[in-house]
């Protein structure tokens, strides 16, 4: 049955070596605050990304014809947010709403630098996050006339603040914390669900009284 009022989907992509499950504490946060969440995941390490993102396009396909989403969002962590450029090109929904990536390498990871020659042929996705401008990850698109938002880890130990920038215009948000501690914090949750809604973050002083 149709809801009176479409549901605002929110489809989270987890990033490498990690799982849904990782998307449970922000969910749940998400759900509290009004969206829908469908938290993604995939399960082969070794394939490329281009792989998981031709996946993750059937499922935004699907959420697009599901009459009861009015709206679907992106929320990505790591390399979730690689996979979910690379599917964006392959289908595009037509209820595309707002994107808000966490910890993104959207300009590579050094780390992928250091290890690609070592596990690169083993972990396709290592050789496909390098740094160089001929990688996989410097050769995809991003949509310019969508609203964006990225929140970096001021401590991330995998990619520099720098390399969370896309190449479109964006607002940029930093949380002093580890990579993977963005999806656990209630004050990344807070500054996620406010982009949402708003287009925007919210001032520094309103998510440190809600942190």
């Amino acid at each position: 049955m149709t809801p009176a009022t479409p549901w605002e989907c929110v489809s989270l992509v987890h990033g490498f070596l990690a799982n849904p499950c990782m998307l449970a504490v922000l969910s749940r946060r998400l759900d509290a605050r009004g969206y829908l969440p469908r938290p993604w995941g995939y399960h082969d390490m070794r394939s490329s990304i281009l792989v998981h993102a031709e996946a993750f396009a059937r499922e935004l396909e699907a959420l697009d014809a599901d009459r009861a989403v009015g709206t679907i969002h992106l929320v990505t962590h790591s390399m979730g947010g690689i996979v979910a450029r690379a599917a964006i090109e392959r289908y595009r929904p037509r209820k595309l709403g707002r994107i808000v990536m966490l910890a993104p390498p959207n300009r590579g990871s050094f780390v992928a630098d250091r290890l690609a020659a070592a596990v690169g042929p083993l972990f396709r996705p290592v050789a496909e996050l390098t740094t160089s401008s001929d990688s996989l990850v410097n050769s995809l698109g991003m949509p310019a006339d969508v609203d964006v938002g990225v929140i970096a880890a001021t401590r991330d130990a995998l990619v520099s603040e720098e390399s969370t920038r896309p190449d479109v215009p964006h607002a940029h948000a930093t949380i002093p914390c580890l990579h993977s501690s963005l999806l656990f914090r209630r004050d990344a949750a807070v500054m996620v669900a406010d982009f949402l809604t708003t287009g925007r973050f919210p001032d520094s002083e309103a998510v440190d009284r809600v942190a």
